[in-house]
This record gives structure tokens, sequence and C-alpha cells, in this order.
């Protein structure tokens, strides 16, 4: 098993981060709010999960040992892949996502695109006691966005990725005329992405 990968940077998509390892370009697919923190030519490292199938081989990365034992857990209720693990900490910062589970919150884990209430139950009935409020890290809040401009080809991007994500063409686009005021001329595409996550999450 890969812990965690560590190198600089080579290239960041709108689902993926490229870490040069040791001269091996290595893809990490990563929730928009980890991506928001990576840059191209920095270096980084990110913990690592390995989803091995018939198939493929493929690497989740995550901004936390946290975020990456939540990933694990989650994926231990039946119907719950990894996709789905990532879409739940898409929408949800880890700390959220274990005050939901604790506190038998359905309303917050419908939020995430492919969850219904009936699947929603069972995630809060299977991880109740295995993630309990006490384990829950400190505060995490919404980073501050930035201030006021129109929309710019980010846009189509950010679009395209929560359509990805499991939302209708609708929900993207009115969630981001929403945000779209509080971001900057040029905004991060991965940024924006959180931004707008964060709008469908409330």
């Amino acid at each position: 098993m890969i812990a965690f990968v560590s190198g600089n940077v080579a290239a960041l998509t709108l689902s993926s981060a490229v870490v040069d390892v040791g001269g091996v370009g290595i893809e990490v697919l990563c929730a928009p709010g980890t991506l928001a923190n990576l840059r191209t030519g920095q270096r980084a490292t990110l913990p690592t999960s390995m989803v091995v199938r018939e198939d493929s081989l493929t690497l989740y990365g995550f901004g936390s040992a946290d975020e990456r034992e939540l990933f694990d857990v989650v994926q231990t209720v039946s119907g719950v892949g990894p996709r789905l693990a990532l879409a739940m900490l898409a929408v949800h910062p880890p700390e959220a996502l274990r005050l939901a589970l604790a506190s038998g919150d359905v309303a917050a884990l419908t939020k995430v695109p492919g969850i219904g209430k009936k699947g929603a139950e069972r995630l809060v009935l299977e991880l109740r006691d295995k993630i309990g409020a006490g384990q829950l890290g400190p505060g995490s809040g919404p980073a501050g966005a930035p201030a006021a401009a129109p929309a710019a080809p980010w846009r189509d991007q950010v679009r395209e990725a929560l359509v990805g994500l499991g939302w209708s063409a609708k929900q993207a686009d009115d969630t981001l005329d929403r945000v779209a005021p509080a971001l900057g001329a040029s905004p991060h595409v991965a940024e924006a992405l959180r931004a707008a996550l964060r709008e469908l999450g409330r």
C-alpha cells in the first residue's frame, strides 16, 4: 500500500494532481478542497489510499490523514465506493461529515449527490458508533471568498465538474450564478469549485 506521495506538483486538473515522485509522475485523484491548496511547481505531501480493482489501480489523495481515514471508513458501508466517498468529502469537510454521521443528520448527508434518504440512514446506522462526535477535529469553516467579478471561462470548467459529481446542469448554473459575484475576475478553478460545493452544501 502507498501511504503517501511527496514531491513537486507537476500538473493539476479538476479532479486530480500529478506529483513528481523521483522522476515518476503519479496521478492522485483528490477532492476539490485538496486541489485548491495545491500549486503547480510547489512541493506537496498527500496521504493516500489505493483502491485496487481487477482492471485498475487508483490512488486517492487527501489534505490530511483524517480525510483519508474517513474515506476508508465510509467505504465499509454497503453501496459506498471510492467515488461516492470522495463526493462526501467534496461536499462536507471531515469535521462536518463526522458530526452529520454521529448526530444522525440525514438532511446533511443527502446533500451529497448519489446519497438518498435510505442511503443516509444506512450510513448513520453503520457508522455512528465508529465515528463519534468526540473524534471531531478542530473547527474548520469555509474560507472567506474574495470579492466581486463577472463570470469567465472558468465557469464552463466548474460547471462540467459539478455535473460530473452528480448535480444537474441547472443546479450547477444556478449555483455558479450565486457564487460568481463573490469571486475575483480570474479565480483559480479549484477554488471556484470549492466555493460552489460550499454553496450546494448549505
